[in-house]
Parts: C-alpha cells; sequence; structure tokens
C-alpha cells in the first residue's frame, strides 16, 4: 500500500448536489489516508468525449501511482462494464465507455479488469448512482492495497472512440474543435505544435505523417468563417478582444480572444471544423 495514496476525480456531476462529496465519504470510509485530488467536475454533462481529453490532459503532472477515478457515464445501469485499468502511470477507474480512449495509446496496460467482485462494492447497488456505489469502492480498494486482479474477471476488450480528427496535408492541417475551456478558449486537435525560434513543428503520429516546420506568422488559421493570420506566441501578442492563434498549454493549436471569449465570439462547439494553412 502506498502511504497517503492520490485518487484524483474527474466528474460531470457539477458542485451543486451531493454526489461528488458523496463519492469522497464512500472513498475515506475504505481508505482514511487517501489524499483526494478534484482534477474537475465540471465535464460537459454526459460528454464522454470532452472527459477523455482532460484526461489526457492532466495524467502525465500526477505520480504514477495515481488511482483516477473517473465518472462520465450516460450509460450508467446499462450493459456497459465498470472497469479498473493498472498501467505503468496510474490505475484508471471508469466506465468502459471509451473514457480512457486518449490516455491508454500512451501508457503501458498491465491488467484491465470488470468490477464484478460484490466484496469492493457497497452492500446496495443503485442502477443510477454507480460513482457511489461501484467505482469509489474500487478506487478506494485500490488505494488501501487490494490487487486490481481481485476485484473481477479481465475485460473481454477495452471500448474506443474514434480519434480526433487531424488530416495532415503537404500544404494544411485539418481538425476541429476538442474542447472549450471556463475562459472561452478554443481547443482543437491540431498538434502537438512546438516553438523553434520563430518556426513551428507540427508533430502528429508517426503513422500518419511526418513533422511538419513552417514559419509561425506566415501561417494561418481558417475557422467559422473566420481567417486569423499568423501563430502568436501569448494572448497578449493581441490587442485586447481580438481573436488570435496560438500553442495552448497542452500543446495543441488554440484559438483565443485577449481578454475575452473566442468561444463566444466565433460561436463554435465541439466538433466544427479548424483548418490551419502553412504552405504557400
Amino acid at each position: 500500500m502506498t502511504p497517503n495514496p492520490i485518487i484524483a476525480l474527474l466528474t460531470d456531476f457539477g458542485l451543486a448536489d451531493a454526489y461528488v462529496g458523496t463519492m469522497k465519504g464512500v472513498v475515506l470510509s475504505i481508505c482514511p489516508s487517501a489524499r483526494l485530488v478534484d482534477l474537475t467536475h465540471h465535464v460537459p454533462p454526459q460528454d464522454v468525449r470532452a472527459a477523455a481529453y482532460l484526461l489526457s490532459t492532466a495524467f502525465r503532472h500526477f505520480p504514477p501511482d495515481t488511482i483516477f477515478l473517473i465518472v462520465v457515464d450516460p450509460g450508467v445501469g446499462t450493459a456497459r462494464e465498470a472497469i479498473a485499468v493498472e498501467t505503468a502511470h496510474g490505475i484508471y477507474v471508469a466506465p468502459n465507455n471509451g473514457v480512457l480512449s486518449f490516455v491508454l495509446p500512451h501508457v503501458e496496460v498491465r491488467h484491465a479488469v470488470v468490477l464484478e467482485n460484490p466484496q469492493y462494492q457497497l452492500a446496495s447497488v443503485s442502477r443510477t448512482f454507480h460513482g457511489r456505489d461501484v467505482f469509489a469502492p474500487a478506487a478506494a480498494h485500490l488505494a488501501a492495497g487490494v490487487p486490481i486482479t481481485d476485484l473481477g474477471p479481465a475485460v473481454p476488450e477495452l471500448f474506443k472512440l474514434d480519434p480526433p480528427r487531424l488530416d495532415v496535408g503537404e500544404r494544411s492541417a485539418a481538425g476541429e474543435v476538442l474542447s472549450i475551456d471556463h475562459f472561452g478558449n478554443v481547443i482543437t486537435s491540431i498538434g502537438p505544435l512546438a516553438w523553434e525560434n520563430d518556426h513551428l513543428t507540427l508533430t502528429p503520429d508517426a503513422e500518419v505523417s511526418e513533422p511538419v516546420s513552417f514559419p509561425a506568422r506566415t501561417c494561418r488559421v481558417e475557422i467559422a468563417g473566420q481567417t486569423l493570420s499568423g501563430v502568436l506566441p501569448t494572448y497578449g501578442a493581441a490587442a485586447p478582444g481580438a481573436l488570435l492563434a496560438l500553442v495552448g498549454s497542452s500543446g495543441q493549436l488554440e484559438i483565443g480572444a485577449n481578454q475575452g471569449s473566442a468561444a463566444s465570439l466565433l460561436h463554435v462547439k465541439t466538433g466544427d471544423p479548424v483548418t490551419l494553412y502553412f504552405g504557400e
């Protein structure tokens, strides 16, 4: 057992109700030494894809023995499995609905089990609150040192979402809006991008295409009928209220507005197309 194990929670429950607090109470009743971290509870309701993206931006910044407790579960009470996945970087307790899709390609999976052993669930399991009755107890027992293989049999198959769109050509990269953050910044699937002096290098999946390098100030971005000239280094490089393209903290192409909300100005939503043009 790890002293003071970390359990990081990610849900779409919000904080207006007692759902998150109740899950924490279950965890602490089973493993009082657990340290609970709120990754976020404001995933858009039932948005598994958004949860998968948010998890992918955060997991690397936690210690490798962290237990991630993820409850974004529109299929609660259906045939979808409740699972736990042990990897070289963390254990993930979640519904088998694709919420781990953007993390698992980057970690070594050691075990994946279905949470079927009633010994590690609450005595009475609701059909509508598996976060409290199934997922939280499993995470707590894992934190307390229970081997993952005691929780249930092997998962037949891990469900995977389609990867975000990223089509890289000789002169352009086409993607989609992945997420919109609290500030109204529009995060896209075009990336990862890295600065090299005044140039940017786009390094997509090696199986898709080779890295591409281009001047940051001569490219352009098209989104929601608007064209933005160049990719700027930071929000303050644009005039107050002005739209700009930049590289966000996760390495993805991002559309922001200096001291404003790009999402409100553009009226975009997740899944909307965006194109980066970098060729002559």
